[in-house]
C-alpha cells in the first residue's frame, strides 16, 4: 500500500514565473530591478569605500587613535597608507585593530631614503615582506616615478616649471628605466606574495620622444607582475577622459584613487590641479565608477589634494557621504 504526500514539490524561480501571467512576472522582475537600482554603487558591488591617508596630511601621525576613530565613525574601513607615518608596523596595525579598520595597500617610493632610512620598494625584499606582513598588507604601490638624477629648480624657476623641464630633458629613457625597475622589484617581491603597482600623476601623459611616459610604462612593464593604481583626478588634469582611459587599460587597473577636480583645472603635465571634495567637481562618478569596476579595480580609495576649503577630516566625510549615496 502506497501513501501519497500532500506536500507540493519545490519549483524553481523560472518555473514559478512561467506559471504566472506575463504581466505578473514582468512586475516581479521589474520590482527586483528597482530594488537593485535603489542600492548604492558600493553596496551593489560589495566593496568598501577606502581612503588614502595622504588626504589627512600629518594628522594621522600626530593623533592616530583619534583620526582612526573618526574615520571609523564616518564609515571608512579600508585604508591605504602613504608610508609608515613615523611609526612601527606593529603600532599601526594595533591602532587599526582598535577601531575596526584594515590596511590593504601602502605607498612605497621607487627611490631609497637618504641614509637608508624608511621603507621603499628599493628596500631588501625580506624587510618589505616582514613590515607589510605585520601590517596585514600584501600590496605595495610606487607613488610616483623617480625624479631625474639632476632635478633641481633653476634660478627664478618655480617647482612646476622645473618638473616639466627635467622630465622632458630626461626623455623616453627615463620612463624605460622606471619600467625596468618596476619589473625587477615586482619579480623580487613575488616569491613573498607581494603585489607591486604604480600610481600615476599627470607627468606621465606629457609627449616625449614620440610617445608618453604612461605608454612606455604600460608597454614595458610585465602585465603579470606590475599593476596600476589609476588616479582619476590626475588623469583628468592630464586632459584625458577617465572612462575611455579605464576601458583602454582594462585588466591592468587594480586600485583607483577617487579624486575630484574643479572645472577650472587646465590640462597640464606638471602636477597642477584645482582640487575639490569628491562629488563637488567636474567628474561624472556615475559613469567612472562602473567603468573602473569593469576594468578590474578592486580597491577604491578617496583621496584629495591640498589646498582644502574645510578641515581635511570634514572633506573626507563629505566625500564619503557622496560616494555612499551614489547610484551607478
Amino acid at each position: 500500500m502506497s501513501l501519497k504526500s500532500n506536500a507540493r514539490p519545490a519549483i524553481g524561480r523560472r518555473h514559478f514565473l512561467s506559471g504566472l501571467s506575463a504581466g505578473a512576472a514582468g512586475l516581479m522582475l521589474a520590482g527586483t530591478a528597482m530594488a537593485a537600482a535603489r542600492r548604492g554603487f558600493f553596496e551593489r558591488i560589495g566593496k568598501p569605500i577606502g581612503i588614502q591617508l595622504y588626504t589627512l596630511g600629518d594628522e594621522p601621525a600626530k593623533d592616530i587613535d583619534g583620526v582612526f576613530s573618526r574615520l571609523a565613525q564616518i564609515g571608512y574601513r579600508d585604508l591605504e597608507l602613504p608610508g609608515l607615518l613615523g611609526k612601527t608596523p606593529a603600532a599601526l596595525k594595533a591602532a587599526a585593530d582598535r577601531t575596526g579598520l584594515r590596511f590593504s595597500s601602502i605607498h612605497l617610493p621607487l627611490q631609497g631614503m637618504p641614509g637608508g632610512s624608511g621603507l621603499s620598494l628599493m628596500s631588501d625584499p625580506q624587510k618589505i615582506a616582514d613590515d607589510l606582513g605585520a601590517l596585514g598588507i600584501f600590496q605595495g604601490v610606487a607613488p610616483i616615478a623617480p625624479f631625474p638624477a639632476n632635478f633641481r629648480p633653476q634660478q627664478g624657476e618655480d617647482m612646476k616649471a622645473a618638473i616639466g623641464r627635467s622630465f622632458a630633458a630626461a626623455g623616453k629613457a627615463h620612463w624605460q628605466r622606471t619600467a625596468a625597475t618596476l619589473n625587477e622589484r615586482a619579480a623580487a617581491l613575488r616569491p613573498f606574495g607581494i603585489v607591486v603597482g604604480y600610481h600615476n600623476h599627470n607627468i606621465e601623459f606629457a609627449p616625449v620622444d614620440g610617445t608618453t611616459g604612461w605608454d612606455v610604462l604600460v608597454t614595458e612593464t610585465d602585465p603579470g607582475l606590475v599593476h596600476f593604481e589609476v588616479d582619476i583626478g590626475w588623469v583628468s588634469a592630464g586632459g584625458l577622459d577617465p572612462v575611455a582611459f579605464l576601458r583602454k587599460h582594462a585588466g591592468r587597473c587594480r586600485w583607483m584613487h577617487v579624486k575630484d577636480v574643479k572645472a577650472s583645472t587646465q590640462t597640464n603635465y606638471v602636477l597642477s590641479m584645482d582640487p575639490t571634495e569628491v562629488g563637488s567637481g567636474r567628474l561624472d562618478w556615475a559613469r567612472i565608477l562602473p567603468a573602473a569596476r569593469a576594468a578590474g579595480v578592486e580597491h577604491f580609495y578617496l583621496e584629495q589634494e591640498p589646498p582644502f576649503t574645510m578641515p581635511r577630516i570634514e572633506a573626507a566625510a563629505k566625500g564619503f557621504t557622496f560616494l555612499s549615496r551614489l547610484k551607478a
